[in-house]
Formats: C-alpha cells, sequence, structure tokens
C-alpha cells in the first residue's frame, strides 16, 4: 500500500489538510506547512479511519527532516523540486 492509495495530492489544493513545500533547496522540499500557497503540494486524508492528518503531517515533517525527500528531489540546480507522483508512491508499513 502507498501514501497515494489513501491520502489525495495536488497543487491549487486550498482545501487539502497541509501542504509539502514543492520548490527550493534539498533542505526545503518536502517540509509541510499549514500555510497555503497554490505553488505547495496540498495533502488530503481521504481515509481517516486508517491515517489521522495531524499524525501524517508529522511523519512528513521527520521525513523532511531526515533527508529522506532529498533522493526525490529533481533538478540540476540548487533549486529543486518534488513531484507528486514520486510523494504518492511513498510505502506505507513493512
Amino acid at each position: 500500500m502507498t501514501i497515494g492509495d489513501i491520502c489525495e495530492f495536488k497543487t491549487k489544493f486550498e482545501d487539502a489538510d497541509f501542504w509539502l513545500i514543492r520548490k527550493g533547496s534539498e533542505s526545503v522540499v518536502g517540509k509541510p506547512t499549514k500555510e497555503y500557497s497554490p505553488e505547495h503540494i496540498g495533502v488530503k486524508v481521504l481515509e481517516r479511519d486508517i491515517l489521522d492528518p495531524t499524525y501524517l503531517y508529522y511523519v512528513f515533517m521527520a521525513f523532511q527532516q531526515t533527508g529522506k525527500f532529498i533522493p526525490l528531489a529533481q533538478g540540476t540546480l540548487r533549486l529543486k523540486h518534488i513531484s507528486i507522483s514520486s510523494i504518492k508512491n511513498i510505502q506505507l508499513g513493512t
């Protein structure tokens, strides 16, 4: 099961539970935020009986702080970006 199976991800998503920074340096991409921006990737948990949005926010914060998004960041310059498809394919569980 992937995170894309139980969450919706898209840009310009004002109704999301939280957002992930899509563009920036390697140390910033994937960072969760509670502030809407049309450039950020919105994350909405669809299966709330399986996953709590607040918990997922902190999971993404841990991913970003431990560098889990660095291999997913694309771009050859100092400005990197992360794609929705790479986030959707993150595996859940073992």
